[in-house]
């Protein structure tokens, strides 16, 4: 292959998120560096592919410069019951300094009402903390439709003080491009060009009138380059955010986030705080709301321990995934 050491890992979470208790993947080695692919089980061979891209860029070390060395942070609240979620707000906002939190909304199998319960807490315990100015935005991923999206945003825009944005609250380019017109919310669009071909030519023209504001995350999207010729095409604000990453995969995200012609909306790269194990020493926490553009290796103690997590079945899938993934790549060797 054309990686010197190909690693599968697992690590527990703290909660549960996105349907799981385990984040899993494979830390691949290119020389003395490291770089993170942990595609989500679901995604097939192309898509996965592409995020293979992203970690061997980050494995090869080729990254452009950066413009900044640190960058603002936002807080992640899951979809989870209103005093679990007033916990997680006091904890970013006095432990870490984060003063933006994101809210899942629309999980399946919960109710509206769930989601008006969560974000009313979010809003209350920001402002009982002393952070009345801070900012709430949603992140739907394309669960509603345009008009549930029309009437809920609003809702949850009142009961916010004012959205920042929601992020992809329709599947479609289409459907939130006629939602744009529904709502005085801005819209923010991830799914709609990461699992995509490219953002060139029509695409980026579908974006544009379909969203504000622009959601990349740097592997998935194929790595930090080609995010960055992404943002270029569509030309919009942009976000930065992880792909629940662990602080060794966290890494490429901050070299996008640093490396953007302007500063980004607070980037979501919260997340540390639901890991429950990691592939470093230290996990990678906000600081007075921001966290240090730096490239994370993993601690070798920590690697084996994520290494031992993951049965000899379950890593030969993810070592075949990974054969097949470089053959859509042409990078076996």
């Amino acid at each position: 292959m054309s990686v010197d050491d190909a690693v599968p890992f697992a690590l527990p979470l703290s909660r549960r998120f996105r349907g799981t208790e385990l984040r899993e993947g494979v830390l691949l080695r290119v020389g003395g560096t490291w770089g993170e692919w942990a595609p989500f089980p679901e995604y097939d061979d192309t898509t996965a592919a592409r995020w293979l891209e992203g970690a061997l860029e980050a494995a090869r070390d080729d990254w452009p410069a950066p413009r900044r060395d640190s960058v603002e942070v936002n807080a992640i609240v899951p979809a989870l019951d209103p005093g679990t979620v007033t916990r997680l707000v006091v904890d970013a906002v006095t432990a870490d300094g984060c003063t933006t939190v994101k809210v899942k909304v629309g999980e399946r199998g919960q109710a509206f009402a769930e989601d008006v319960a969560r974000v009313a807490a979010v809003r209350a315990a920001l402002d009982d903390c002393g952070a009345a100015g801070g900012r709430v935005r949603v992140d739907v991923n394309g669960a509603w439709t345009v008009d549930e999206a029309a009437v809920r945003l609003a809702v949850l825009d009142d009961i916010a003080e004012g959205l920042e944005y929601a992020e992809q609250p329709c599947a479609t380019l289409e459907d939130m491009a006629a939602l744009r017109g529904r709502t005085e919310v801005r819209l923010a669009v991830d799914e709609g060009v990461r699992l995509a071909a490219d953002a060139a030519g029509d695409l980026a023209d579908r974006v544009r009138a379909a969203a504000d504001v622009l959601v990349l995350k740097a592997v998935p999207m194929g790595g930090v380059r080609r995010s960055l010729a992404v943002a270029e095409a569509v030309g919009l604000p942009v976000t930065v955010s992880g792909a629940l990453d662990s602080t060794v995969g966290l890494s490429a995200g901050l070299a996008l986030a640093a490396a953007l012609p302007d500063a980004p909306y607070a980037c979501g790269f919260g997340t540390g705080r639901l890991l429950a194990a990691d592939l470093t020493g230290q996990t990678a926490l906000p600081r007075d709301g921001r966290l240090s553009v730096v490239r994370h290796a993993p601690d070798p103690t920590r690697l084996s321990e994520a290494r031992s997590r993951v049965d000899g079945s379950r890593a030969r899938w993810w070592l075949d995934r990974l054969g097949r993934c470089l053959d859509v790549l042409g990078e076996r060797s």
